[in-house]
């Protein structure tokens, strides 16, 4: 019987091969002060990681076996808008069933809410594995994160109240762009306003593009101080489906990940709860929330890579032209190759990003229990910044990635890649989005040009440099450094010019320049130790990134001032 984890051993490679895994582990169990409480509460750090196996392995046999056979279904039937609520495609109920019948929810809350009290890095891999049975699918099941924002921002009353819910299969949404307020979210004009008599909170207004619209429990985006106009009169609320006051205006018609309800709703004096302080809703809740959801997305492109990678290689190796399979056509084995180069480099990125956050946030966790020495508070910053800049590469490479590889996927299937009657054609649409929502590529690379130009990526890259290689990886560690030396070289160009207006126009390219040579150095340490899952791989990834960045670095040594005209259009 097919698994979507153990099928594929490069994801059970990350879970179990990083030196950060052991830290992640025992701050996450806090030294295993639960092994006394909770059955299920691992003894140590082994017993833990084979904990996390067995929960992926029943994520990758559920994936396999019920969310990958219905996605076609779910794909043509898609969510229904009745009476001004959504109901959603018939086996996507059976998608929900699976994985609440096998405890999949609530996956990184602590045991005491019922939660499986996983780290992010495993959850991530739950839902890369999610994502390559059904996309649209992994939508509505992965929003159990928005609970993080709860956990980490509500008060104890609100956890005990929502999150046992949502451990239980409860769904969740976040409430946050308006027809008006896309990626300017300080915009958002959502009207909150205190309903003194009843002593709660009322919202008023409308929301659109809202994911899985429909949901049990919302985090909602919303105007709290009358008269601003800006993010500092933006606060968080809890809305509960169970009040009413909210309906489903319409769903959606989308081009891809039909099974996931996409909605446009309305608020009609909405009971409400405050989430944490009033006007910190975009400043610092949403941002963590938006985090986490880039990872999300991360982890879902990676799927769909996955994806595009299983229907191209089956189709390559089945059929035949001119008396043999296509997969000996250079032509296609150049693509196919492509295809799992971007895979793993993209993956070896994700879960490199899921650490830096896993340490991070259970760190900030354990600062709410206790004060920490002065060692965790350098720790706890250190990760916080790696994390806050590894995201937007992982997320916007990876999307980019996805995109990419479906078409790849298609190209190869030839004619009947058009055909609706092949899986490829919906990797494709479901992969369009993602370099879309949760901010687009461009917002990533706005994320991501400070520490470029601050010279925090820099450093990272010099300490992977000074890492010891064995002797037959010593070229590929030579060419990356001549590769980080063309970057850091027009890192320092663009620097010089002392012009917004160039360093716009360059982001794009140095940020694409940072994260291929980010991916060489990780796909190179994971080659070092499993040469049989990526020596293949390091070797194409590392041709291909190289050419990459001379072309950017092509361009930016082309590019000055005087040229800016050229690419202004009025």
């Amino acid at each position: 019987m097919a698994n979507f984890y153990t099928d594929i051993p490069e994801i059970k490679f990350e879970l179990e091969n990083s030196p950060l895994m052991p830290r992640i582990v025992e701050l996450k169990e806090r030294d295993f002060a639960d092994r006394d409480e909770y059955a299920d509460a691992p003894q140590d750090v082994a017993d833990a990681v084979d904990s996390y196996n067995r929960v992926l392995e029943v994520v990758g046999d559920i994936t396999a076996n019920v969310v990958a056979p219905n996605a076609e279904d779910v794909d043509a039937e898609g969510p229904h808008h009745e009476n001004g609520r959504v109901r959603y495609a018939s086996k996507t109920y059976e998608n929900l069933q699976a994985m609440t019948q096998a405890g999949l929810n609530g996956m990184t809350m602590p045991r005491r809410y019922n939660g499986l009290n996983l780290p992010v890095t495993v959850y991530t891999a739950a839902n890369e594995i999610v994502s390559t049975g059904d996309a649209g699918f992994e939508n509505i099941w992965s929003l159990q994160d928005c609970i993080e924002t709860l956990y980490c921002f509500g008060n104890e009353e609100q956890r005990q109240k929502y999150i046992p819910r949502v451990c239980n299969g409860e769904t969740m949404s976040m409430d946050l762009t308006e027809p008006d307020a896309g990626s300017d979210l300080q915009s958002v004009m959502l009207k909150a306003t205190y309903d003194e008599e009843n002593e709660c909170w009322r919202l008023n207004g409308s929301k659109r593009f809202i994911t899985n619209g429909d949901s049990d429990i919302h985090l909602v985006l919303a105007r709290s101080e009358a008269g601003t106009r800006d993010g500092r009169g933006l606060s968080m609320f809890i809305y509960d489906k169970r009040d009413g006051g909210v309906d489903v205006r319409r769903i959606e018609n989308k081009l891809g990940i039909h099974g996931s309800p996409t909605c446009e709703l309305v608020y009609k004096n909405a009971k409400c709860e405050l989430c944490g302080d009033r006007k910190l809703g975009l400043i610092k809740y949403v941002m963590s929330l938006m985090n986490g959801a880039r990872l999300g997305i991360a982890a879902q492109s990676v799927g769909l890579s996955q994806a595009a990678w299983n229907e191209a290689l089956a189709y390559a190796r089945d059929r035949r032209q001119f008396g043999k399979a296509i997969i000996e056509f250079p032509a296609v084995a150049e693509m196919l190759s492509n295809i799992k180069a971007r895979l793993d480099a993209g993956r070896a990125l994700l879960y490199q990003t899921a650490r830096y956050v896993d340490i991070y946030k259970a760190l900030e966790d354990i600062s709410r229990e206790r004060k920490l020495t002065p060692e965790e508070r350098a720790e706890l910053k250190l990760y916080n910044r790696l994390a806050d800049a590894f995201t937007p590469l992982a997320k916007g490479m990876n999307s980019e990635y996805a995109n990419q590889n479906g078409y790849d996927c298609i190209q190869i299937h030839g004619g009947s890649g058009f055909m609706l009657e092949y899986a490829c054609q919906r990797i494709y649409r479901d992969a369009r989005i993602t370099s879309i929502y949760e901010g687009t590529t461009q917002l990533q690379t706005v994320a991501a040009i400070r520490y470029i130009t601050n010279g925090f990526y820099a450093g990272v890259i010099g300490e992977w440099e000074q890492q010891s290689v064995p002797a037959e990886y010593a070229a590929y560690a030579e060419r990356l450094k001549a590769m980080n030396a063309r970057l850091n070289a027009c890192i320092a160009s663009v620097r010089e010019a002392d012009n917004q207006e160039l360093l716009d126009l360059a982001a794009r390219h140095l940020y694409e320049m940072t994260a291929e040579t980010v991916m060489c150095h990780l796909l190179l340490h994971n080659a070092v130790q499993a040469p049989e899952l990526f020596g293949k791989s390091l070797n194409v990834y590392v041709n291909m990134a190289e050419a990459d960045v001379t072309r950017h670095a092509t361009l930016l040594e082309h590019l000055d001032v005087e040229q800016l005209e050229n690419y202004r259009r009025e």
